[in-house]
């Protein structure tokens, strides 16, 4: 039977406390609020207890983040999208944030099995003087395990609407797309980290958090020439990367949030202590 999980989490600032809560219907939960960083920024785990999506799972994930409120957002592990004979599984991730609050979108990568039928949409909403950083990482089969995308279908839609719109769609049959250098080259793995306001960025502010996305590329020489950072509006940032595997594309992302947290943010570079386990 396929499963179909509801998740709403809801973090307001009370005194000067991030606060969480949430209401879940089926296998979505929220782990216990930490906070590593003192009262200001609330970091929870998101768990999906079965571990991966069938072909008829659906998951659907609201946050709201209140007026001054910073939440973060990680996963435990990768999100499977496991073979499939019919129907499509689903994510979909609505992100609300209300004036002056903060966000980060940390889920760890999404992994394409061979014969997956699949979608992953995030629609991001910022209110004016609300910033989010967020990320998203695919990765199509299995190369460690010796298992390639050979068939199968993935789509992708990341939205903040009017704004900004990434949608592309994988078919395991294009080999176009795949293989050729206007392609994905061969690599294995496509990953986007975008920062996004809700009020236009000042130009010296916008200057320097793609001066530090770029100065972290020159570090990792790995995927330095299949990185990317722009700016295709003045309310976003955006880091694209594609490599063989997911490890050194989620090194290069992880090294960038770090240099905007500190600074756009003036905050440490602090990560969740799940990455650690």
């Amino acid at each position: 039977m396929p499963w179909h999980a509801h998740l709403q989490l809801d973090y307001t600032l009370e005194g000067a406390r991030s606060v969480a809560r949430f209401q879940h219907n089926g296998p979505l939960r929220i782990l216990q609020s930490l906070y590593p960083e003192g009262d200001s920024v609330c970091h929870n785990v998101l768990v999906h207890p079965p571990g991966g999506l069938v072909g008829g799972d659906t998951l659907d994930i609201t946050a709201t983040v209140g007026p001054g409120a910073h939440g973060l957002v990680t996963t435990p592990g990768a999100t499977r999208f496991y073979r499939s004979t019919g129907p499509l599984a689903l994510q979909r991730s609505h992100l609300t944030l209300a004036e002056g609050a903060r966000l980060e979108w940390l889920p760890l990568e999404a992994l394409c099995y061979s014969a997956c039928r699949a979608e992953n949409h995030l629609t991001l909403n910022l209110a004016p003087g609300a910033e989010c950083i967020a990320w998203d990482v695919t990765a199509l089969g299995l190369p460690h395990a010796g298992q390639p995308f050979e068939q199968g279908r993935f789509t992708q839609n990341l939205e903040v609407p009017g704004l900004w719109l990434e949608r592309g769609v994988i078919d395991a049959a294009d080999d176009r797309l795949l293989s050729s250098p206007l392609g994905l080259a061969g690599h294995r793995c496509m990953a986007s980290l975008f920062f996004a306001a809700g009020t236009p960025l000042d130009r010296n502010r916008r200057d320097a958090a793609l001066d530090a996305a770029r100065a972290v590329m020159d570090a990792h020489p790995q995927v330095k020439t299949t990185a990317g950072a722009t700016s295709p509006n003045g309310r976003m940032v955006v880091v694209r990367v594609l490599a063989p595997q997911v490890e050194p594309a989620m090194q290069l992302l992880k090294a960038v949030r770090v240099a905007w947290r500190e600074g756009l943010w003036g905050l440490e570079g602090e990560a969740p202590r799940i990455w650690a386990m």
